[in-house]
């Protein structure tokens, strides 16, 4: 569906040296290799989509503005609509841009990812990395990259609209299809207004993984020396037929300071998603007529899946992921409703108005910290 070809990245380039961790290139081909095709669509519907999707991208991110009030003067552009393979380049490369410039400020953050992946050659961890695009690579709707090329003046990032997921999914959630177009780009657009109108943001977040990185101390063997005591201990705390899950697995496996920087890391995921999340449904209405059908099937769709999809849903953090959009989603909500979309937006204003991950339970905590 008229993919835009990217720029694969270049293996042995980058932070801390000129070395990486991980092959990219093998990365990227074993996602493509691996990945189904999408569904069968004729020529003049798959046209219609794309031409849809790139006007939605722009009409989308004009109703984010009107609601948000952010960047208000910064040009709009239409989102990139692409095909799987091509969605799996575009992330590839905004992974390697990440990673990078979140190790390149200090040699001693590239010799603890060396110590994290644990002796594992660059192509065994292409090959890993591959195995999750794959995956990823069929289920992503959509997708701001904060650290492409966007060729524009003034913006910087790309939205990737993956067109053949984009066309199952409104087809196995039965919504019209117009509607949906323009709620998958109601969600990307804000994500590229965060980034875009928020100038501190994209650095103070590759800061924060640097930070992250910086803290991973030991080597897998180490890791994997504790999991034993922590597995003993989750199932010694869990309730009824609940588990930690692959995260709070995670978790217990680091040091304090690791999981301070963790939650740093994830109370901006979360923050950023559960925006994005209430923004989409709080504009829907006036511009997707049956949001409120959409929404409900799409959460159920969340939820579904197989008994093999589950698992692999929760071992790539999946499931975290959507509990992202549900917290972040609330804690938005809570402040709209109590401080305006103004107040809401003192967030934005410098790194230390963010809420932390207790806030984002607790957004009472946060205006009061910051309003007073």
């Amino acid at each position: 569906m008229n993919a835009r070809p990217s720029t694969l990245p270049t293996p042995g380039s980058g932070a801390a040296g000129g070395h990486r961790p991980l092959d990219w290139n093998v990365a990227v081909a074993t996602a493509v290799r691996l990945m189904k095709p999408g569904p069968e669509v004729p020529r003049e519907d798959a046209e219609q989509a794309v031409r849809a999707l790139r006007r939605f991208s722009v009409e989308a991110e004009s109703h984010v503005r009107d609601l948000t009030g952010l960047g208000q003067d910064l040009p709009i552009i239409p989102g990139d609509v692409v095909d799987r393979p091509s969605w799996v380049r575009g992330a590839a490369n905004g992974l390697a841009a990440l990673t990078d410039a979140a190790l390149t400020s200090a040699d001693a953050r590239m010799q603890r990812v060396d110590d994290l992946f644990g002796g594992l050659s660059a192509r065994s961890a292409g090959v890993q990395a591959g195995l999750v695009l794959a995956y990823l690579g069929g289920k992503v709707l959509g997708q701001f990259d904060p650290y492409g090329e966007s060729g524009v003046a003034g913006q910087r990032g790309r939205l990737l609209l993956v067109a053949p997921n984009i066309v199952a999914a409104q087809r196995s959630l039965g919504v019209p299809a117009e509607d949906f177009w323009m709620w998958v780009c109601l969600h990307e657009s804000t994500h590229r207004l965060q980034f875009n109108a928020v100038p501190w943001l994209r650095e103070h977040f590759t800061e924060s993984l640097g930070v992250l990185l910086a803290e991973m101390e030991g080597t897998t063997g180490e890791l994997l020396s504790r999991l034993p005591t922590v597995l003993r201990e989750a199932r010694a705390a869990r309730s009824g037929d609940s588990s930690p899950g692959m995260l709070g697995v995670i978790e217990l496996l680091q040091t304090p300071q690791q999981r301070l920087a963790l939650d740093r890391i994830i109370a901006i995921s979360t923050l950023l998603e559960g925006h994005a999340d209430h923004v989409m449904d709080a504009v829907g209405p006036r511009v997707v007529p049956s949001v409120a059908t959409i929404r409900r099937r799409f959460t159920e769709r969340r939820k579904g899946g197989g008994l093999l999809d589950r698992i692999l849903r929760s071992l790539l953090g999946v499931d975290a992921k959507i509990r992202q959009y549900a917290q972040g989603a609330a804690f938005t909500r809570h402040v709209v409703d109590e401080v305006g979309m103004t107040g809401f937006n003192a967030v934005w204003t410098a790194p230390d108005h963010l809420p932390t991950r207790a806030e984002i339970s607790d957004p009472a905590a946060w205006i009061r910290r910051i309003h007073g």
